[in-house]
């Protein structure tokens, strides 16, 4: 079978649909659908269904879908296998992160990276909704993504790896009430205005647990995600929010304040496909943001 078409059919998969995938692919519809037919004829069963206008895997395309990551993998590994005998392996990885993690992580990785010789790091930043992040890995090789505490990548099979666990604390104005507190419960916060990140977010899932400890359904003023916005609005005093720790701009008119009570933080993650994790220059680079994220994370 095609390799290229076996990918072809993964992307599908992983984007939902032909023409999402013909854009992660740089192919036309067209050439997919025609890539997915004659997978479907050497195949001997049909790999796709119509539903509506769109397409779907059938269960013969799903179970194919899930061998051809397999059959990534071994091309990779066999690769990297040679490339284990460069004196320096030389290439070009990309690297994605939502906007806080890329001024914590990115500007330390690049210089670690550039010590290395012979890698190209390419950056974008990509903060997109949970369910979203897994998707980037079709089309960006090691992609840093934020989850909320206690909860799992909505995509089984990718590469998960751990870079840090950062606590959201609440920040108030400097001369709020609650600002000389050491720490605050969620029962403190009851009638504040509350500046959120958009729904769907990590962050808002956390603001829904500090709501649920308080009993009270929190009263959204704001929906903004860029943090530097969110802490110049609450300097000027129009509501309170939840900021990262590590990642918050700093601004002097803001203070933050610990959460007790409820366990308050985002986990920051590496997300790769299986394939990719095997190429040598895109470890290197992962084995430097492993370490860059350990020191970030006072480690």
């Amino acid at each position: 079978m095609d390799v290229r078409a076996l990918q072809t059919l993964r992307a599908v998969r992983t984007q939902g649909g032909v023409t999402a995938a013909a854009a992660v692919l740089h192919l036309t519809p067209s050439a997919v659908s025609q890539q997915l037919a004659a997978l479907s004829r050497e195949a001997g069963v049909p790999l796709t269904e119509r539903i509506g206008r769109g397409l779907r895997l059938t269960a013969a395309g799903e179970a194919l879908a899930e061998a051809a990551v397999d059959v990534a993998v071994a091309v990779e590994r066999a690769r990297a296998a040679c490339a284990a005998f460069l004196e320096r392996p030389e290439g070009t990885v990309r690297v994605s992160a939502f906007q806080s993690g890329a001024q914590l992580l990115l500007p330390p990785l690049l210089t670690r990276v550039r010590e290395l010789g012979g890698i190209t790091v390419e950056c974008s930043d990509e903060d997109v909704a949970l369910d979203e992040f897994p998707a980037l890995t079709d089309r960006v090789d090691v992609v840093v993504a934020h989850r909320p505490d206690g909860t799992q990548w909505p995509a089984p099979g990718l590469r998960v790896v751990p870079l840090l666990r950062e606590p959201l604390d609440v920040a108030v104005p400097r001369d709020h009430p609650l600002a000389g507190r050491s720490r605050v419960r969620p029962g403190d916060l009851v009638d504040e205005d509350w500046i959120a990140v958009r729904e769907g977010f990590p962050v808002a899932t956390v603001l829904a647990a500090v709501a649920a400890g308080s009993g009270t359904a929190p009263r959204i003023t704001h929906r903004i995600n860029d943090f530097s916005v969110v802490e110049a609005l609450v300097a000027a005093g129009h509501g309170i929010s939840l900021l990262p720790r590590f990642t918050r701009g700093g601004h002097p008119g803001v203070r933050l304040l610990p959460l007790a009570g409820v366990r308050a933080g985002r986990q920051v993650d590496a997300l790769l496909r299986p394939d990719t994790a095997e190429r040598l220059v895109v470890r290197r680079v992962l084995d430097a943001l492993v370490d860059v994220a350990a020191e970030a994370a006072g480690g």
